[in-house]
């Protein structure tokens, strides 16, 4: 048995600027981290020529190609698996609709265990560029690149994203003090609501032909480097500032972004203590992050009381096989 554990991810700043309708044109940009909390992938080798796939539904196929779940199907079929395998994923948090980059997390660690299993060594960018390949061209998604190469390298990374398609992933130095600190002032809630990024993303995509919006997406990315700075700084309040700044312009980029619902959610946070932050992710749900002095926490709990919160680390790991049993 094969068990890989893969981390989810938060991004500070520059989500969108992974889309191709943007960086065919211009470079893209972001500033992200993972945190601790996992995909999981099991596999073994089945005592039949069957298949069988376990998530949030089982299934039992004789033939690769009959398999439902888009992602194993396409994955087993790119390593050349056809048969004679057991596939079992579990999760820290729910996969609909987070905003914390679990399909791509998903992906890259079934990558990284049927590549294990096949005795294929991988490096984090095949993973990476693999798993790209996967969602956004076999099974035709509407996403960026961002999340695959978060999950496969670890970390706190600037990932660049280039007209000729090339990806450039840059580990960024902090010092430790100031990201446990950074990390303390963090505050995360998840809205309740889910949504389908694919959808929001698509929205997204079809506004950057407005030359506008792609201005807009072109400040975000202007805020990466800001941001890089920020963390070089050790400012936690220039860190909050930036990402107040990257919300509201990316709130601006379509109307399923955020809606009065959220946004009073975020300006409770902000009337109670909290410095500034965003919704992680596409928008529309998923989990809010708001940067809050340790002294204001208390405030900003009370204040969101209806929302539940959720303890979260930055890490430093990326995809990892961490069983194997022959």
């Amino acid at each position: 048995m094969i068990i890989t554990r893969t981390p989810l991810r938060m991004s500070f700043v520059g989500g969108g600027s992974d889309l191709p309708a943007f960086y065919t044109h211009e470079r893209g940009a972001v500033l992200s981290t993972t945190i601790d909390k996992y995909v999981y992938l099991c596999v073994n080798q089945r005592f039949d020529q069957r298949i069988r796939v376990g998530y949030n539904k089982t299934e039992i196929v004789g033939n690769v190609n009959h398999i439902e779940h888009p992602l194993v199907r396409e994955s087993l079929k790119m390593v050349g698996i056809k048969g004679g395998i057991e596939i079992v994923s579990l999760a820290d948090i729910p996969a609909d609709g987070t905003g914390l980059g679990s399909s791509s997390s998903f992906t890259v660690g079934l990558l990284n265990a049927l590549n294990r299993y096949t005795s294929i060594n991988v490096t984090p960018y095949d993973l990476a560029k693999m798993a790209c390949e996967i969602e956004i061209n076999k099974c035709e998604g509407i996403l960026g690149k961002q999340d695959q190469y978060a999950a496969a390298y670890g970390g706190l990374n600037l990932i660049e994203f280039h007209p000729d398609e090339s990806v450039e992933v840059t580990r960024i130095q902090v010092d430790t003090d100031f990201k446990k600190s950074l990390n303390n002032h963090c505050m995360f809630f998840h809205t309740g609501k889910g949504r389908k990024a694919s959808a929001i993303l698509e929205k997204v995509s079809q506004s950057l032909s407005d030359q506008e919006s792609f201005s807009k997406q072109k400040e975000m990315v202007d805020l990466v480097d800001e941001m890089c700075f920020a963390f070089e700084n050790k400012c936690v309040e220039q860190v909050a500032s930036l990402l107040d700044k990257n919300w509201q312009l990316k709130k601006t980029m379509s109307s399923s972004i955020s809606g009065s619902v959220l946004d009073e959610v975020y300006d409770l946070a902000c009337s109670n203590g909290a410095l500034g932050g965003k919704l992680l992710g596409a928008g529309g749900g998923g989990f809010f992050v708001f940067i809050v002095p340790p002294s204001h926490q208390l405030a900003v709990r009370n204040a969101l009381n209806q929302l539940e919160e959720i303890d979260i680390n930055f890490t430093d790991d990326g995809s990892q096989v961490i069983n194997v049993n022959n």
